[in-house]
């Protein structure tokens, strides 16, 4: 399993965004803790280096709290911004500056 960070869309007056897509962790359509941990340890985080991140919230299956915990900690390391939601009522959740 290798993961790809989906391509940039448009944000706001043209800021561009990465997007992780919670989907691309569904082992069975669940979010399991075990594979999730797996493909998150497995990821190349320095694709996220200095970006804008948006952890898109519409997943076809329910995502538990602690997904969206281990990937902003993970991402707060590398990305400038992480926010959550959809693009176009964004709700950021970490700013390095």
């Amino acid at each position: 399993w290798i993961f790809k960070a989906r391509n940039t869309i448009k944000y706001r007056l043209g800021i561009r965004l990465k997007t992780l897509h919670l989907d691309d962790f569904l082992t069975d359509g669940l979010i399991r803790e075990s594979s999730f941990r797996k493909k998150v340890s497995e990821m190349n985080w320095d694709d996220f280096q200095d970006q804008r991140v948006l952890i898109k919230g519409c997943a076809t299956a329910p995502v538990p709290t602690w997904a969206y915990l281990i990937l902003t900690a993970e991402l707060s390391q590398v990305a400038s911004h992480i926010l959550y939601g959809e693009p176009c009522a964004a709700v950021k959740i970490y700013s390095k500056t």
